[in-house]
């Protein structure tokens, strides 16, 4: 069981040996300066080249994977270990500054997640990851209807109790960050930014080109969840826009061949036309069944308080109006 009144900080590591050790100098030398209680947790995803070495003569607690599950999975192992119930997350590559993690922490009282925003920084982002990464977070945006600086930062800090309740959903790889970004944001969660340095890393990244066709189906499939009508509708426009457009050309095409006459004796609708105004009603009907489940089936159960209602919880017991 979690407790509150400290700080958790997951490490996933998966063969960071080279950054990790100056990683976790660094987050003993933030917690040694800060009134907080904080744990410092490193999860190994089966590295063979020490990194769980590195973690234990650095004197944190280390838990380890047998075999390789993945970022994401390291993730959920670390937040369902956790000694407390505020959790901060940050890489191992060296990326993250460690010293940002106590303004982060503070500004989770009146938010349900506090991310590290690295877009003050684009230059710590390789070229040619960004083009993919504007389009990724473009489309999460027009699925939230949210601002989203920074789609997938591996600096945040959260409650365990909201992680909790995503889990069936949360990726096991690196698109754990976006799956919970775009959660939070559907279920009309208070997600706050806070800008912050963004260092080259440390050792070779895990990330490939192709993942990025994952995140992009992953998206896909959030927005099917979350706002299933953000999906249907642009494609229930788009066959109803080409039906029209068929229709008007097999109006066209009959009206010349015989007049406005021919257009009440004769076949003037093709069976293509029909397709289509019949597809652009189904998918809009389909999405708006959709939403409706969608809206009644939130995720935030019981067990987590959403931040606006403990600040009304807060404002109704000091007797404010």
């Amino acid at each position: 069981m979690s407790q509150s009144g400290g700080v958790s900080v997951i490490v996933p590591a998966y063969r960071e040996r080279e950054g990790l050790a100056a990683v976790l100098a660094e987050l003993q030398g933030m917690a040694a300066g800060w009134d907080q209680s904080v744990e410092i947790l490193v999860v190994d995803d089966a590295s063979d080249d020490g990194t769980s070495d590195v973690a234990e003569d650095a004197g944190v607690r280390v838990v380890r994977h047998e075999r390789n599950l993945g970022y994401g999975a390291s993730l959920k192992t670390g937040v369902q270990a956790a000694t407390w119930e505020t959790i901060a997350i940050i890489d191992a590559d060296g990326t993250y500054p460690a010293a940002s993690i106590p303004e982060l922490v503070d500004a989770l009282d009146g938010a349900d997640m506090v991310v590290g925003d690295r877009s003050g920084h684009p230059s710590a982002v390789p070229l040619i990851r960004r083009p993919a990464k504007a389009f990724l977070r473009g489309l999460a945006r027009f699925v939230t209807g949210a601002r989203i600086p920074d789609l997938n930062s591996g600096l945040r800090v959260f409650r365990r109790s909201l992680v909790i309740q995503y889990l069936p959903i949360l990726s096991e790889r690196f698109s754990f960050t976006t799956t919970l970004t775009i959660a939070s944001l559907c279920d009309g969660l208070e997600v706050v930014y806070r800008p912050i340095e963004y260092r080259r890393r440390v050792g070779r990244s895990k990330v490939v080109a192709w993942d990025f066709f994952g995140f992009l189906s992953l998206v896909t499939r959030l927005s099917i969840l979350f706002r299933p009508l953000r999906v249907f509708a642009p494609m229930a426009l788009a066959s109803f826009f080409l039906g029209g457009i068929k229709l008007a050309w097999d109006i066209s095409v009959t009206a010349r061949g015989g007049g406005a006459e021919k257009l009440l004796t004769t076949e003037t609708v093709s069976t293509t036309t029909v397709i289509l105004l019949v597809v652009a009603v189904q998918m809009l009907l389909m999405g708006m069944m959709s939403e409706s489940m969608a809206r009644r089936g939130g995720r935030v159960g019981i067990d987590y308080i959403p931040a606006r209602l403990r600040t009304k919880q807060k404002q109704s017991d000091s007797g404010e109006v």
